[in-house]
C-alpha cells in the first residue's frame, strides 16, 4: 500500500526532469505528428463527442506505446470520436508529455509508469488520472558479450538507461541494489557506473565502446543487439506471472471531468486497438512499423522489429500492483519521497467499456479515486 507522508520528489530528480523540457522548448512539447494519413477525416455526418472539435492524443515513437501506433495508424481513434478530430503529437520524453498535459496541449496520452507517477505526485494529486492500461514487458539489459558473460560480470560495468529517474533507470538501481551492490542515484557512481544516454544515442554509445550495456525498452534493446550486444536479462523475468506495467493511459483530470464521453470513445478505441493487436499480430506490427517511418521518417528492419515485437505484452490491465511496487522501487533508490498514490486511477470508464465488450473489468487494487456515493 503506498507510504501516507506529503508528495515530495527530491531536488534532483526534479532538476534532471526539467532538463528534456529546456531541450524541447524551442519545437514545443512534441513534434506533431502527421495526421495519421490524410485520408483519415472526422466521420461525415456523425455527431461530434462531447460537442468538442478535436481531442488532443499524446504518444511516443516507440514500440512500448504500439496501441497509440497501431490505433492512430489503423484509424481506431478517429472511428470512434466520430465527427471530433483526432490530432496527435509525438514525443521523446515523459516530462515534456505531462508538461504538455499540464499546459492544456494535450488531452489524452500514452506514457511510462514513472513520469505518470512523478506527475501525479509532483501536482499533489492534482493533475491526472491513469484511465487505462496499454503494455507490458519490452525491457531488457543487454551486453558486450566480451566483456559481459553473467550477472556478476556487470559489477565495475558502464550500462546506460534512459534517463535519471525513468522507468528503466529505477528499475535498473533496484536491481542493483538487489545484487548488494552500491550506487549513488544521483551522480550514477558505485559499484555500477550508471550511463543516462538517450535512447536514440545508445546504439553509438555502445558501438564507440563508451557503454558496456544498456538496461532498456524496445526498439533500443533489439537495436544493440543487431550490434553484436546479446541479452543478458529480460525485465519481465523478475516480475510475477512475468508481467509488469511500461505503458499506461493518463488523462488531465479537467479533460476527464468536463468530457467524460471522448474519453470513453478514446478508451473505446484502445480495447479495439488492442483486440485486434492481439488477433493479428504480423499486420499490428507492420501497421506500428509504418506509423513509425511516418512519424520519424525511417522504419525498423525486420531484425530489429521482429525480436521487439515479440517481447511486448498488449494488454488493458494497467497492472495496478506493479505500478505500486515500480514507486517504492523508487523510494527505495532515494528518487522520490513517499509518494500517496490514492486516486491515481480512475479505471470507471475502461470498465464500463469493458463490461460493454463483454471482457473481464480490472481492479485499482485500492489506489482509485473515490467515487461519490
Amino acid at each position: 500500500m503506498p507510504a501516507t507522508s506529503s508528495p515530495l520528489l527530491r531536488r534532483g530528480l526534479a532538476v534532471a526532469l526539467a532538463l528534456p523540457l529546456l531541450a524541447l522548448a524551442a519545437c514545443g512539447y512534441g513534434s506533431q505528428a502527421q495526421d495519421a494519413g490524410s485520408h483519415q477525416k472526422a466521420a461525415a455526418g456523425a455527431g461530434k463527442t462531447d460537442g468538442l472539435d478535436s481531442v488532443r492524443i499524446g504518444y511516443f515513437g516507440n514500440l512500448t506505446h504500439a496501441t497509440a501506433l497501431v490505433g492512430v495508424e489503423k484509424g481506431f481513434f478517429q472511428k470512434a470520436l466520430g465527427a471530433t478530430r483526432a490530432r496527435y503529437q509525438v514525443f521523446n520524453a515523459g516530462p515534456s508529455e505531462i508538461e504538455a498535459l499540464n499546459s492544456n496541449s494535450i488531452d489524452i496520452g500514452w506514457i511510462g509508469p514513472s513520469p505518470a507517477i512523478n506527475g501525479y505526485t509532483k501536482s499533489g494529486g492534482r493533475s491526472l488520472r491513469i484511465i487505462g492500461g496499454s503494455a507490458s514487458g519490452g525491457v531488457k539489459l543487454v551486453v558486450n558479450p566480451e566483456k559481459i558473460k553473467s550477472l556478476k560480470d556487470v559489477r565495475g560495468k558502464r550500462i546506460a538507461t534512459p534517463q535519471l529517474g525513468n522507468t528503466q533507470d529505477v528499475a535498473f538501481l533496484n536491481w542493483i541494489a538487489e545484487q548488494g551492490w552500491k550506487v549513488d542515484a544521483f551522480s550514477g557512481k558505485g559499484d555500477v557506473s550508471v550511463v543516462r544516454t538517450d535512447n536514440k544515442i545508445v546504439p553509438d554509445a555502445y558501438r564507440s565502446g563508451s557503454v558496456d550495456g544498456a538496461w532498456v525498452p524496445e526498439p533500443t534493446a533489439s537495436k544493440l543487439v543487431a550490434e553484436g550486444a546479446r541479452v543478458l536479462l529480460d525485465e519481465s523475468s523478475l516480475w510475477p506471472d512475468k508481467k509488469f506495467v511500461i505503458t499506461n493511459i493518463i488523462v488531465s483530470q479537467k479533460f476527464l471531468e468536463e468530457h467524460p464521453k471522448a474519453v470513453e470513445a478514446v478508451l473505446r478505441a484502445s480495447v479495439e486497438t488492442n483486440r485486434w493487436i492481439n488477433a493479428h499480430p504480423d499486420e499490428a506490427k507492420a501497421a506500428a512499423n509504418r506509423r513509425l517511418r511516418t512519424d520519424s521518417g525511417k522504419a525498423l528492419p525486420a531484425n530489429v522489429l521482429d525480436p521487439a515485437w515479440t517481447s511486448l505484452r498488449i494488454t488493458d490491465d494497467p497492472l495496478v500492483s506493479t505500478l505500486d511496487t515500480q514507486a517504492r522501487h523508487a523510494v527505495r533508490a532515494g528518487l522520490l519521497r513517499s509518494p500517496r498514490l490514492d486516486g491515481i486511477y480512475d479505471l470507471t470508464l475502461l470498465n464500463k467499456v469493458l463490461q460493454a465488450e463483454g471482457e473481464p473489468t480490472v481492479g485499482d487494487a485500492g489506489l482509485g479515486v473515490k467515487q461519490s456515493s
